[in-house]
């Protein structure tokens, strides 16, 4: 059993994926080819905004948003503290400093309460300029914009969205990567959209953020010429190939994956509510589910249940097993686990299980059975 079997989806999808690669080759136009331009489009329609610029990574896209607005030494960009390390670290290569904001422990993303409390701090310190806030989309649901965007326009801050893992699910009818000043998503192979290596795509309804972002993720050149150079910008493109292969897996995305993807989640929740702590969505909230995440007793049960699934062939995941501020590279901090309860919960009860489109009944019927044993 694979945890997201992109085995099972290439099957499913492999004529025309494979016809897709094939007219890249022939046409060698391996580089910003036709199919970036059809991708970039489609992409942004779906979202429902006006811009869609594509680049190499998900990290990369969260780093030419920040380099829009001059993130760099002095500034402060708040980001959850329960998230994948780029959420921060791109806020720290430019030479800013990410505040790290503890959880709501039912959804797992950014605490409105907690981002205010920290934005409060930092003003009082007197150290740092808040400039932008980061929520990350963790496991496929949108963060609590509804309180988000209110606090970012009390303290004159840029939204950044992470949607990272959220693409595909919405909030009030309003798709994930429409949230904030400029958005931003991953096509690592084991999101809701994947490619078959790197990529990452940005979302703006700005023009003038659309034409830097495009001119940024080639070196800052000129539109009219290429070797003169504007800015300093970064190569970051989506390879045409990689546009190619997420053409076919994206009409399968919205046509029926995530509409298939929730009756899986649908599925586990039923089957394990009365025994464990199932995921929370939000009312008027659609998750894509980037994962599946029970929350179990503590740390020992949940390690002892991670062993007995391995036993059985089955995989499961321990996102994450440490906050942000647990991380070496930012102990410098000095940040004690108390400023974090939500996040340091988590991290010692999460367990994610097999979750993707393909995942038949009779294994999430397996996989249950094995969790609700004795």
């Amino acid at each position: 059993m694979q945890f997201r079997d992109l085995c099972a989806q290439y099957r499913a999808l492999k004529p025309e994926i494979d016809a897709g690669i094939q007219e890249v080759i022939n046409s060698s136009a391996f580089i910003l080819g036709k199919p970036v331009t059809e991708l970039e489009n489609k992409l942004a329609k779906y979202v429902g905004r006006k811009h869609c610029v594509t680049c190499a990574n998900g990290t990369d896209a969260l780093q030419l948003a920040l380099m829009i607005w001059g993130i760099g030494p002095g500034d402060a960009v708040f980001t959850s503290d329960f998230t994948y390390f780029a959420s921060a670290g791109t806020t720290s290569i430019l030479g800013g400093t990410p505040v790290l904001v503890d959880i709501d422990l039912s959804t797992f993303n950014m605490d409105p309460d907690a981002l205010e409390r920290q934005i409060e701090r930092v003003l009082a310190e007197g150290k740092l300029k808040p400039k932008a806030v980061v929520p990350v989309d963790l496991f496929g649901q949108p963060a609590d914009y509804d309180r988000i965007l209110p606090i970012a326009t009390k303290y004159g801050l840029n939204v950044l969205e992470d949607g990272a893992q959220g693409f595909g699910g919405s909030m009030h009818g309003k798709m994930a990567c429409s949230f904030g000043d400029i958005s931003t998503t991953s096509f690592f192979p084991a999101k809701p959209l994947g490619c078959y290596g790197d990529g990452g795509a940005i979302f703006t309804d700005d023009d003038e953020v659309d034409a830097r972002l495009r001119s940024m993720r080639a070196q800052g050149k000129s539109p009219v010429d290429k070797y003169d150079n504007r800015e300093i910008g970064m190569n970051s493109r989506l390879d045409t190939i990689q546009a190619a292969i997420l053409l076919p897996k994206f009409k399968a995305f919205v046509e029926h994956e995530v509409d298939d993807v929730n009756r899986v989640a649908d599925r586990y929740t039923e089957r394990l509510k009365n025994k464990y702590v199932t995921p929370t969505v939000l009312p008027g909230f659609v998750s894509s589910w980037a994962q599946y995440t029970i929350l179990m007793e503590n740390r020992e049960k949940r390690d002892a249940m991670q062993a007995k699934l391995k036993e059985q062939g089955i995989p499961s995941m321990v996102y994450y097993p440490r906050g942000l501020h647990q991380q070496e590279a930012y102990k410098w901090m000095g940040l004690e686990d108390s400023m974090y309860p939500n996040t340091i919960e988590a991290t010692n009860r999460v367990l994610s299980l097999p979750m993707h489109p393909y995942l038949k009944d009779e294994d999430i019927d397996l996989i249950c059975n094995i969790l609700l044993e004795d």
